[in-house]
């Protein structure tokens, strides 16, 4: 079981450090456009997606050694998941089309308080 939790515990805080590091980013890129480049898409791919992996080997620990889950830890853990999805859907709004990279630094900012608050 020590494998699974300490894979979990490091993928945890590389969403909170990957996270915070692309909302930084992307913020900056809102008003600095030398900074959208190309590469921060993938970044931010990169530290949404690990919110996913998360879950599933928090899954396998769970069904595999029949643990008791506190119901806080998975209410942050699944609107990670949430707040990638809602992100993810205003990406081609009219709405945010001038503000994108404003409104990805501030949701992977979020994103990363959800997974402190996980911890």
């Amino acid at each position: 079981m020590s494998d699974l939790r300490d894979l979990h515990d490091a993928l945890a805080w590389f969403l909170v450090l990957g996270n915070a590091a692309v909302g930084i980013w992307a913020l900056a890129a809102q008003w600095i456009p030398t900074m959208r480049v190309r590469a921060i898409w993938w970044a931010i791919g990169v530290a949404q997606f690990s919110a996913f992996a998360i879950a599933i080997v928090g899954v396998l620990m769970v069904n595999r050694y029949d643990l008791e889950l506190d119901q806080f830890h998975a209410l942050y853990g699944f609107s990670t998941i949430v707040a990638i999805g809602i992100l993810y859907s205003y990406r081609g709004s009219p709405f945010v089309k001038d503000k994108l990279y404003m409104m990805y630094g501030l949701g992977s900012l979020f994103i990363m308080g959800l997974g402190i608050r996980a911890m």
